[in-house]
């Protein structure tokens, strides 16, 4: 596929710009990610709104970019070699978009390396863990009886919080200096204290780091935009 018009996807949200990157996505924790580090490293997009309430995701033109009917899911019409690069999964997003911008993930190996552990400690760790917590604590399982479900994830989610909680201990940013760990990081921290409202669940008045951490964050302009692309209907 040599142009963007050759997706199936742009059929059903056609690109404003064909020389920007076309993001497919709704402001969750996972796909806010995307929109925040496009925001922070200048890259220009178009935001296309990927409706849950109306199932957008389980269409046949978002599953020609994404058969895993999840968002968020790019399209960047200038990949490697000049040619479309379509691409999905938000950990692999991040680390695209830093290598495509030299921006965020550092070139020291050491470095590195350790900036995408913190990156899967947040794909394989923190988000799920989060995620079933806001479920049974915000969504439909909070009707189940049996508080066993539930207090396996308030536990874990205590946990990885403790562990997050000393990393950040002398030090602004997960690594240090801002990067893509905190880029996929923060966006889950927002979400369970705010939208989850859970924070009283896992002791988070008791973290030394995080909840200021979090503040720094959610103070950055690009982040601020980023949480809000693209706009909900």
């Amino acid at each position: 596929m040599s142009e963007l018009s050759s997706f199936n996807i742009t059929k059903r949200w056609p690109a404003e710009n064909p020389d920007h990157i076309q993001l497919y996505s709704l402001p969750t924790p996972n796909g806010v990610k995307v929109s925040i580090m496009l925001q922070e490293t200048g890259l220009p997009y178009d935001a296309h709104l990927v409706s849950f309430a109306t199932d957008d995701q389980m269409t046949p033109e978002f599953l020609s970019l994404n058969p895993n009917n999840k968002i968020p899911a790019i399209i960047d019409p200038n990949g490697p070699d000049g040619k479309p690069l379509p691409l999905w999964e938000s950990g692999a997003i991040l680390i695209y978009l830093a290598e495509k911008t030299g921006q965020f993930l550092s070139k020291d190996p050491v470095t590195r390396y350790k900036t995408l552990q913190w990156l899967m400690f947040q794909m394989g760790g923190l988000g799920p863990m989060f995620g079933q917590l806001g479920f049974f604590h915000t969504f439909a399982g909070k009707d189940i009886e049996d508080p066993r479900p539930k207090q396996r994830y308030v536990d874990e989610a205590t946990r990885l919080l403790k562990v997050l909680d000393g990393q950040l201990d002398g030090q602004d940013w997960i690594m240090g200096d801002y990067s893509i760990a905190d880029i996929a990081v923060a966006p889950w921290l927002n979400t369970l204290r705010g939208f989850y409202d859970a924070t009283h669940l896992v002791g988070w008045n008791e973290l030394k780091n995080v909840p200021a951490y979090l503040d720094r964050f959610l103070e950055r302009p690009a982040v601020q935009a980023g949480l809000n692309s693209p706009p909900r209907d």
